[in-house]
């Protein structure tokens, strides 16, 4: 089966991994046809079939144990990634690169989720609407100058996660039919 990991914390905040290490090392541990899709964490891979968390949670400890680096993992497939695309409401009118999914560790909460929109009210233009193990935001203007910071959504929400813009996900797609056709 081929599936998609989302690793946070890669290349920021001075966790710098090259990919071609972070290729070579899941190689070892029974992760095949590595790719790596742009430096930020994103890994493409086939892998025996089973639950999306138990390979992320080995992807983690891989990562933490190899490199020292201490990482949220989110592992989709192809089609729940094509999914995750398809349910963001806001992809049709928003740009790309501000368009974000937060791919999340587990459900958000409904009550957890409005109440991010209460507390990030009067604070900025972005649009928040909850996804399947997602949230979707669209920074409309622009990531940067946003006060709705990755670590303030996972605090209110109580769950851990990583993002990707709406550019890097059709890119990622785009690649896993590619490596399947």
């Amino acid at each position: 089966m081929r599936y998609v990991a989302f690793l946070g914390s890669i290349n920021v905040g001075g966790n710098r991994l090259l990919m071609e290490d972070l290729r070579r090392v899941l190689r070892y541990e029974d992760f095949d046809d590595v790719e790596t899709v742009v430096a930020s964490g994103n890994v493409l891979f086939t892998h025996a079939e089973g639950p999306s968390e138990g390979i992320a949670e080995k992807l983690a400890w891989t990562v933490n144990e190899e490199f020292d680096i201490e990482s949220f993992v989110a592992v989709r497939t192809r089609d729940e990634l094509a999914a995750t695309i398809a349910e963001n409401p806001f992809a049709e009118d928003g740009e790309d690169n501000f368009v974000h999914t937060m791919f999340l560790a587990d459900e958000p909460g409904e009550f957890a989720v409005k109440s991010l929109v209460i507390d990030h009210e009067g604070r900025g233009n972005e649009r928040i609407a909850a996804g399947t193990k997602a949230l979707h935001v669209d920074y409309a203007d622009g990531v940067a100058r946003s006060k709705l910071t990755g670590d303030f959504i996972q605090r209110r929400l109580g769950l851990s996660g990583t993002a990707r813009n709406m550019r890097s996900m059709k890119r990622i797609l785009a690649k896993m039919d590619e490596l399947d056709a």
